[in-house]
């Protein structure tokens, strides 16, 4: 399916090494350590080791590139919910309690306070950060998609999607991106194949391009167009990528914003008091989420969940808390479903799928691929 070609460079630098250059969470923004003199770089320089890959070389003629879904073609899963936040909070935390064994740890242990530590770090905006994650809740059930849209589309199917999916893991990886910024792009891909039709030669052009998009909200140097259109093997144009940003844009009526699975897994990992090796093993299990078309049946802070919960399982934890009962709003009862689905997921994925696995048996991510993930609860 692919043309590959490959630029032999040695291994870039690990800037995520040093802790004062990320993100709170993961100290992993390598992106922030770029400056000014990178910018006059030859692309073989700014390309390490990246593969190019054209997903069109191969692809049967088609008539229409993106054709425009029929009303009604497809099936809208939200329906308007009362946004009163507390109400919400209240009802959510009985059913919880009505779930759980009373008896458990995560009943009976002590509650901490996540961001007392925290209260004098403006950047931490502890005074409303437990309103921004109600508002994510909230917000998180209209920005995700149901894996019912490829039933409408006659040109791609769940396989495609997973390798276009795994290609961008590998590409994102390259470029040393956010991970905020392949947790977008991916929303962006099934928002916008829910309501468009796309040939198979232009699914990677879909791809590359919510990348763009992505990197531009996210990222403080995004890629330049033409690097992107070499990782395509020139399959496509730079006005072909800019004309793909403008219908995409305009069929998402330009939502981009959404309460990623990544979001709700820092505070996750947070409120499990994670180490080092809990929140590479998390980021490792719900990275692994993103190629898997059924995993959409789940909501973002679900799999999060359920990532924290598996890994907490793996190095020996309680898998889950008191304080991760209050701060993810989900009882151990209601996150072992979505994990056991995960690990069936992962269990039966494609051996061509390889971009997770390899990103997380380097060193600098701990490796973690090697840890066997057992569902024997």
């Amino acid at each position: 399916m692919f043309a590959r070609s490959v630029v032999n460079q040695p291994n870039a630098s690990n800037a995520a090494s040093n802790p004062t250059n990320g993100r709170r969470a993961f100290r992993d923004v390598t992106n922030a350590s770029r400056n000014g003199s990178s910018k006059g770089a030859k692309m073989a320089k700014r390309m390490n080791g990246v593969k190019t890959r054209s997903m069109a070389a191969d692809a049967p003629a088609v008539g229409n590139d993106v054709v425009v879904a029929r009303p009604g073609a497809f099936v809208n899963r939200m329906e308007q919910r009362n946004p009163m936040a507390e109400e919400r909070d209240n009802a959510m935390q009985l059913r919880a309690a009505m779930q759980a064994d009373p008896s458990s740890y995560q009943m009976t242990g002590t509650v901490d306070n996540i961001d007392d530590r925290d209260s004098d770090d403006p950047l931490c905006t502890t005074s409303y950060v437990n309103d921004m994650y109600v508002h994510f809740r909230e917000k998180e059930v209209f920005s995700s998609v149901r894996p019912i849209y490829m039933e409408n589309q006659t040109h791609i199917n769940e396989r495609m999607r997973s390798i276009l999916v795994d290609w961008l893991v590998e590409v994102h990886l390259k470029f040393k991106l956010v991970p905020e910024t392949l947790y977008l792009t991916i929303n962006m891909i099934d928002r916008f194949l829910e309501k468009e039709r796309v040939s198979r030669p232009r699914l990677q052009l879909v791809g590359v391009t919510s990348l763009l998009i992505a990197s531009k909200y996210e990222e403080i140097f995004p890629p330049e167009l033409r690097d992107l259109v070499y990782i395509c093997d020139k399959a496509y144009t730079k006005q072909d990528i800019l004309q793909m940003e403008e219908l995409i844009l305009k069929t998402l009526e330009y939502n981009v914003t959404i309460p990623s699975a990544h979001a709700f897994l820092v505070r996750f990992l947070k409120a499990g008091h994670a180490d080092k090796k809990i929140v590479q093993l998390s980021c490792y299990i719900l990275d692994g989420t993103l190629q898997s078309y059924n995993l959409l049946h789940y909501l973002p802070s679900q799999l999060a969940a359920a990532a924290v919960f598996i890994a907490r399982r793996v190095v020996g934890r309680n898998p889950w808390s008191p304080t991760l009962l209050k701060y993810a709003n989900y009882c151990e009862e209601e996150v072992i479903p979505v994990a056991r689905a995960i690990l069936r997921e992962k269990s039966t994925a494609s051996d061509e799928l390889k971009a997770v696995n390899k990103k997380y048996s380097s060193s600098r991510y701990g490796g973690v691929a090697a840890y066997e993930l057992s569902a024997d609860f």
